[in-house]
């Protein structure tokens, strides 16, 4: 079964996540970003979703997790959570 880990940032508004998403590419530290932004309550742990399984987050969110490219920020992405920004760290399996 495939496996990841991820780091995101969940906003309310695609204006919002767009807002990060500028700092991030300006070299913000994406940790710092979720502690302050993230409605998660990853948010705490710097968006840090730990390990889990294909299947386990909702389909969207799997899609970028699963088939993106890694260590690279994706987003956003519209989910019924809101907008994430997400960084794949590592995935194994397929």
């Amino acid at each position: 079964m495939a496996t990841a880990t991820a780091l995101h940032i969940l906003v309310r508004t695609e204006k919002e996540a767009l807002k990060i998403l500028e700092q991030l590419n300006k070299g913000k530290d994406f940790g710092m970003l979720a502690k302050r932004h993230s409605k998660c309550p990853s948010g705490k742990r710097g968006g840090d979703l730990g390990e889990f399984r294909r299947g386990q987050m909702v389909k969207p969110f799997d899609d970028v997790v699963f088939k993106k490219e890694l260590l690279k920020v994706h987003g956003p992405v519209k989910t019924r959570f809101g907008f994430h920004l997400i960084k794949t760290l590592y995935r194994t399996g397929r």
